[in-house]
């Protein structure tokens, strides 16, 4: 693989941002410890094909609950569009909590494959955004 030294990086730091910026991601070596340094768009098309898809249930009083598939999270709003925007705000909650301890979620076994979900919100950014992404199927009561 082409592994570039961190020392290289440090020294040409700058160049090296403008190169993932613009052109294309690296591929950095430290020791024994390997990284991989690129910009969010190369970020967006790799997480593309992660989609966020819930299970949707209509209450008895007509309001309407998610229950999100990829993690266990479940949200009800007075209608659809009121439960995917709690449902995009927990989600953006969630992933924030994550990242900010990182090293204990990525260690438990039952949340690491949360990670591609993750940092998808992360990038987008967007509790509205993220709801409205929500692949919805109907649920069973």
């Amino acid at each position: 693989m082409l592994m570039e030294k961190a020392t290289t990086v440090r020294k040409e730091w700058s160049a090296v941002v403008d190169s993932v910026v613009h052109e294309k991601p690296k591929f950095i070596k430290r020791t024994r410890d390997k990284m991989w340094f690129s910009n969010f768009e190369t970020m967006e098309e790799i997480l593309k094909i992660y989609t966020f898809t819930a299970k949707k249930f209509i209450e008895d009083d007509g309001s309407v609950t998610l229950a999100l598939n990829e993690i266990d999270l479940v949200e009800n709003g007075t209608d659809e569009q009121a439960a995917r925007l709690e449902l995009g705000e927990a989600i953006l909650q969630y992933s924030a909590d994550y990242y900010a301890d990182y090293e204990l979620y990525t260690h438990a076994p039952n949340r690491k494959g949360h990670i591609p979900y993750i940092f998808k919100a992360l990038i987008m950014d967007n509790a509205k955004e993220i709801g409205d992404s929500v692949e919805c199927q109907d649920g069973k009561n």
